[in-house]
């Protein structure tokens, strides 16, 4: 006996929701189409490695100035935000103290001066006089002794004498180095502390400026080997160029000056410095920029697209290649970079 459906308004409505769920109320179903995908043909060629690093801008040369003296402060001269030149003055604090103390030695040391004379005399006369036994040893001894002790304060008086002076010239706080001086900490009137304190002011040296960008210790270590092995040709002055926190490029190329001995535990990267020329004083302090450095140049390297590029969750590059073997597949631990103009450089 064949068999029935007891219950059909329960086949249509389980025919109904699988039209709803499949076709949406009568349309045609539709197979997903396969994507679309570029492939290209990787080769040795000639390309120059080039590495782009955050960084931070810091002058190439900072001097804080501080009092030497204790004093009160007269006058600044110099204007805040303003180029100062080595040697010009910043600030005066009150010479008169300073003024008298340096009088004073000088008159200590024109005292000195004035009595050592008879006391050499008396030294070289009681020489010859011992010598006929006209005076006791003793007292030629007496004599000698005081004439060195004359002899040592003449010394005493022209080192407090020197002492005296550069206290005096220290009353006119001058600029060490050439620059732009920062905010004054200080107005007139207030105490000046020697050697205490907060800088009265900081000047920085910008007609250069260096660049400070952290690399990978591990991309270094591979360029060492390959400059080894002559893979890579270096220059003398690994160049650098620069690009600004709006992607502005920077006209002045800059040179790499050093890395730093020493790695990062945390983060496993080396500090680069490198030194841009910056006549326009552009670049300042803190600012951030990119710097993309010349590492070499490869003249067997194997280019992998950006656009095939991707990265893991620890930010490792990795391409996607295909074979008729493996088809499909990644190889994240052949892309070593650093990266080119054409692409990021992937080690056969």
């Amino acid at each position: 006996m064949p068999r029935t459906f007891r219950n059909p308004a329960i086949l249509l409505s389980g025919a109904t929701l699988a039209c709803i769920l499949a076709t949406g109320c009568g349309k045609e179903a539709r197979p997903a189409s396969t994507p679309e995908v570029a492939v290209v043909t990787l080769a040795p060629e000639r390309a120059v490695l080039t590495s782009e690093l955050p960084g931070r801008v810091s002058a190439f040369l900072v001097a804080e100035v501080h009092p030497q003296v204790n004093g009160i402060v007269q006058k600044r001269v110099f204007t805040e935000g303003g180029l100062v030149k080595e040697g010009d003055l910043l600030y005066q604090i009150d010479p008169g103290p300073s003024q008298a103390a340096y009088d004073n030695a000088a008159a200590a040391l024109a005292r000195a001066e004035a009595n050592l004379p008879a006391v050499r005399k008396r030294a070289e006369r009681f020489k010859e006089l011992v010598a006929v036994n006209a005076v006791g040893q003793q007292d030629y001894e007496d004599a000698a002794a005081a004439h060195k002790q004359a002899e040592a304060e003449v010394l005493a008086g022209k080192a407090a004498v020197d002492a005296a002076r550069i206290n005096l010239r220290y009353t006119r706080i001058t600029a060490p180095i050439s620059g732009r001086a920062g905010r004054s900490t200080v107005t007139p009137g207030a105490l000046a502390t020697a050697y205490q304190g907060p800088a009265f002011t900081t000047i920085q040296q910008l007609d250069q400026v260096y660049v400070d960008s952290p690399q990978s210790s591990a991309i270094l270590m591979d360029l060492r080997r390959n400059l080894e092995s002559s893979r890579i040709k270096g220059g003398d002055q690994t160049k650098v160029k620069l690009l600004m926190e709006d992607g502005t490029p920077y006209p002045k190329t800059g040179i790499l000056k050093f890395s730093d001995v020493t790695v990062d535990p945390t983060t496993g990267s080396q500090v680069l410095r490198m030194v841009f020329p910056n006549p326009g004083q552009v670049l300042l302090p803190g600012m951030y920029v990119r710097a993309i450095v010349e590492q070499g140049v490869d003249e067997q390297a194997i280019l992998a697209p950006q656009q095939g590029v991707t990265r893991d969750p620890k930010g490792t590059p990795s391409p996607w290649w295909w074979t008729p073997r493996a088809r499909w597949s990644s190889a994240p631990s052949r892309l070593t970079g650093p990266s080119a103009p054409g692409g990021w450089c992937w080690r056969a």
